[in-house]
């Protein structure tokens, strides 16, 4: 049996100052709170990958290993910011440290029940002003020179252009084909196929 082939573009995108950063206003009212996931846990960051990324065919962690997420979660110079609207969980931001003062954006999405609701800009923002000052929190990590992240044609439709107007930047183009994959949700059979 064949598997059909996806034609998906990756950009890869950066800012190398914090003055780079334009943050995005944050929604109104009090009703949403970003918070560090300090303790590190396989099993919230699985959930937060499989929510926010379900809908979306985010599919190269489903098959982790509990070890594979304890080694991700619990490196030194990575952290978990999380976006809570009235004590739920709305997205999150993943950073990873990386070597000579570059911090990743590993990932970064909201829940589908919360996107079109100003909070992914504003998680975003965060985010990356938490990715420039990581060094403030690991003092063992060189300060921040550089973040970045990569996003695709199979991520949210607004994924880029936010990322834009955060004042990121492309750097690299590539485009390939993949296996086309089905949406998993964070369960299976929680989203329709499109």
């Amino acid at each position: 049996m064949s598997s059909s082939l996806v034609t998906v573009t990756t950009w890869s995108l950066e800012q190398t100052s914090p003055s780079d950063l334009r943050p995005a206003v944050p929604p109104a009212g009090e009703t949403v709170r970003i918070v560090r996931a300090e303790l590190p846990s396989p099993e919230f960051s699985r959930f937060l990958y499989a929510s926010v990324g379900g809908d979306i065919k985010w599919i190269d962690r489903l098959g982790w290993s509990y070890a594979q997420w304890q080694e991700q979660v619990g490196r030194p110079g990575a952290e978990t910011w999380v976006a809570y609207d009235r004590g739920t969980p709305a997205g999150y931001v993943e950073l990873a440290a990386q070597d000579d003062g570059v911090v990743e954006i590993v990932y970064f999405g909201l829940i589908p029940a919360f996107r079109g609701r100003r909070i992914g800009g504003h998680l975003l923002s965060y985010g990356v002003a938490r990715a420039w000052d990581l060094a403030e929190r690991w003092p063992e990590r060189t300060p921040t020179k550089r973040v970045w992240l990569h996003t695709c044609s199979l991520d949210g439709e607004y994924a880029r252009a936010n990322y834009e107007r955060r004042g990121f930047r492309v750097f690299r183009t590539e485009t390939g084909e993949e296996p086309e994959a089905v949406t998993p949700g964070p369960w299976p059979g929680a989203f329709p196929s499109a």
